[in-house]
């Protein structure tokens, strides 16, 4: 008994430390690495924006803005079964070659913050 409570401290401390290392890391605000040239993407602790300004984008280019998170989230398909681990958060739907788009890791089943985020071309 005394084994498995010494077991059981060690691997919740180590789950501690990690965790703590890994919202340092989020913690800071920065910019990411768009895939379209053409956009800047900021990041901040539970999300990310994105503003484009691709003019020579052909016509009906759409973008959407991804942001990987790494939280409390529902298992897909597997309500109401939760998770912790990574998951992508939310988007307010795809935005044109010179608009702007929104992302967040908050939602009505998950929360995390945000570890990365990225455009990518939703419809060419």
């Amino acid at each position: 008994m005394k084994r498995t409570t010494t077991a059981a401290a060690r691997v919740a401390a180590g789950a501690g430390a990690v965790s703590m290392l890994g919202f340092a890391a989020v913690i800071s605000a920065g910019t990411a690495q768009a895939a379209p040239q053409d956009c800047t993407v900021t990041r901040d602790l539970f999300g990310a924006t994105a503003a484009c300004h691709d003019v020579d984008a052909p016509a009906g280019r759409e973008y959407a803005l991804i942001v990987e998170c790494f939280g409390l989230h529902g298992v897909p398909n597997a309500f109401p079964l939760m998770a912790i681990g990574p998951y992508q958060g939310s988007w307010s739907g795809s935005f044109s070659p010179t608009g702007q788009g929104a992302a967040t890791c908050l939602g009505p089943t998950s929360i995390g913050p945000a570890t990365n985020a990225y455009v990518t071309v939703y419809r060419d």
